[in-house]
């Protein structure tokens, strides 16, 4: 829902301001006033292509702000986390920082600002943003009907998903896509399985070599450390014997070794604790360390009658140590990932080996989802069928009651068309037709807007009053079937008045029960069914003209649908109809 929005120095717009409420808003006002520059500066907020033409006459820039609603559009919201968006509350106008706030996830401010030279930028709850960015983030915020304007209902990529939630398909379209992911994954194991069988033999040969080559030097994790420790062991193991022994003899076998000094030492020191008990605990540590010392001593001698040198064993460390750095650089740097390579080439080569059995088994399970998928998509497929008929008489008689009497729409039906297989993709086909994740169908609706013609896409609709209406129709037919959002209709009154007029705002008036919607009209018959009513003005301050809006109260809304009855000169009696149009629309 957009709940404000900001337009600074765009055509002849110098500052304004607008804040909609829910349901129904109508904007009026004199031919030329600039109602419908509104709906081209919300179109650039949208992401529709900025031309330098709408800065105003003198300005350095035009700028845009939105500020939109979100909490109740669960796909926007989800976009917007997608692309790291955060809550945002609307800025300044006039701010550079592009409106970024405070406000909570669920809103959504969009700026754009538009320089005289022709330069853009963009800014989406204050981070700037790309144009085709904007165009993504800002998709579903609004659909547009004026001639000129792109909205989603013109779309027929959307127009399935619009028939579905007519004929309450959702449940099926969740399984239909269930079933062809099953489907496609099902495929794509089969495939991929072929596609193994026509090199089987060269890999099972690879496969094997790499086993065998693994296997026989049986790498332990962990032995690299230990085989190096034993290398430098094995390279020194003179210098390690001699010096080991040589500290051997200096601690206890040596005349005057320290183990015989320290034993002296403490002898002494022990007499001397018979005359002074404080020198006890000093002897008995003295005769700790003589202990020690001679333990020491021993395993130090123990250790060097042990080394010795061995040439051969160590020619087979570094030899071993050699061939698990080849290991390595073949199978992933480290022993743990040739294991890791060793285990994945087991599994694969017994797949290979039983490679028929395999194979059958994955084509079971394809042939099986398939079948799934089939029920699925046929049954889908037919209530679609029944579907577009009920939908397309249903807008046939809602474009009767807007005043295109003879009009008709149908919902078209088609399998979608096969494709060249691309590397990489896997086609999937049922029926002669392409099966997609929402079954095998694509739908469009056509439109003959006079008797006798052929049904053509809505697009094609040259006259923007006809679309527009066409739009309204749909719409009506469609309301409540998605989340609530903006619909904007401009020239939807174009050629009609009367009773017709007040039908199409008692048909805005139903579309504003499940949306916000914005119009802009010439007629009071729509106009006084409004939920919220705007007159726009134009004046001239300085020489140059300037637009304005204002809301109306409800003595202002009676004098604006009178001066739109009556024209300039509002009297008595258009007063009095204006109030009574007021009262029965309510």
């Amino acid at each position: 829902m957009l709940t404000c929005l900001r337009v600074r120095d765009f055509a002849i717009i110098d500052r304004l301001e607008v804040e909609l409420g829910p349901g129904l808003n109508v904007v009026t006002g004199e031919t030329g006033a600039g109602k419908s520059i509104l709906i081209d500066a919300l179109s650039l907020v949208l992401g529709a292509r900025a031309r330098p033409e709408v800065v105003r006459s003198g300005a350095e820039s035009a700028e845009v702000e939105a500020l939109f609603d979100v909490q109740n559009a669960p796909e926007i919201v989800a976009r917007l986390e997608a692309a790291g968006i955060e809550g945002a509350g609307i800025g300044g106008a006039g701010g550079s920082d592009g409106g970024g706030g405070d406000g909570e996830l669920g809103e959504l401010v969009v700026r754009r600002v538009v320089q005289a030279n022709g330069r853009t930028r963009a800014y989406v709850n204050g981070r700037l943003a790309t144009a085709a960015q904007l165009a993504e983030l800002a998709a579903g915020l609004a659909d547009l009907s004026s001639q000129h304007e792109h909205h989603s209902l013109l779309d027929p990529a959307t127009h399935l998903s619009y028939l579905d939630a007519f004929a309450q398909l959702e449940g099926e379209r969740t399984q239909m896509a269930r079933a062809y992911e099953a489907f496609r994954e099902a495929e794509q194991a089969v495939a991929a399985a072929a596609g193994a069988e026509r090199g089987r033999e060269e890999r099972e040969d690879r496969l094997s070599f790499q086993l065998r080559e693994i296997s026989e030097l049986a790498p332990v994790p962990g032995e690299k450390e230990t085989l190096r420790a034993e290398r430098e062991v094995l390279r020194h193991a003179e210098r390690l014997a001699r010096t080991t022994g040589a500290a051997e003899d200096a601690l206890y076998g040596a005349d005057g070794a320290v183990c015989e000094l320290l034993a002296r030492v403490t002898g002494d020191i022990r007499d001397l604790a018979d005359l002074d008990t404080q020198l006890a605990p000093l002897a008995e540590a003295l005769g700790d360390a003589c202990a020690r010392v001679e333990d020491a001593a021993r395993e130090l001698g123990r250790y060097a009658r042990g080394i010795t040198g061995d040439p051969e064993r160590l020619a087979e460390v570094e030899e071993r140590l050699d061939r698990l750095a080849r290991l390595e650089r073949k199978y992933g740097g480290s022993l743990e990932a040739v294991l890791a390579h060793a285990a994945q080439a087991r599994a694969e080569l017994d797949t290979l080996q039983n490679h028929e059995a395999h194979l059958t088994g994955l084509e079971a399970t394809r042939d099986a989802a398939r079948a799934d998928a089939r029920t699925v998509a046929v049954r889908l497929s037919r209530r679609r069928h029944e579907a577009a008929i009920a939908l397309g008489h249903a807008i046939t008689d809602e474009l009767a009651s807007v005043g295109m009497k003879g009009s008709e729409v149908r919902v078209a039906v088609t399998p979608l068309e096969l494709r060249p297989a691309a590397e990489g993709r896997v086609e999937l086909e049922l029926e002669g037709a392409r099966l997609g994740p929402t079954g095998l169908d694509r739908g469009e609706l056509l439109i003959a807007p006079n008797r006798g013609e052929e049904p053509r896409p809505l697009r094609r609709i040259a006259s923007g009053g006809e679309l527009s209406r066409a739009l309204l129709a749909i719409k009506r037919v469609l309301a409540g079937l998605r989340p609530a959002g903006l619909y904007v209709f401009d020239e939807v009154d174009t050629g009609v008045g009367g009773a017709v007029a007040e039908v199409i705002g008692r048909k805005l008036k139903d579309v504003a029960r499940h949306h916000q919607v914005l119009c802009i009209t010439h007629l009071p018959q729509i106009a006084v069914y409004a939920d919220t009513h705007f007159r726009v003005s134009k004046e001239l301050v300085d020489d140059r003209t300037r637009s304005a809006i204002t809301p109306l109260d409800a003595g202002e809304r009676r004098e604006e649908v009178a001066r739109m009855l009556g024209g300039l000169k509002i009297t008595a009696k258009t007063r009095a109809a204006a109030a009574e149009m007021l009262r029965e629309a309510r």
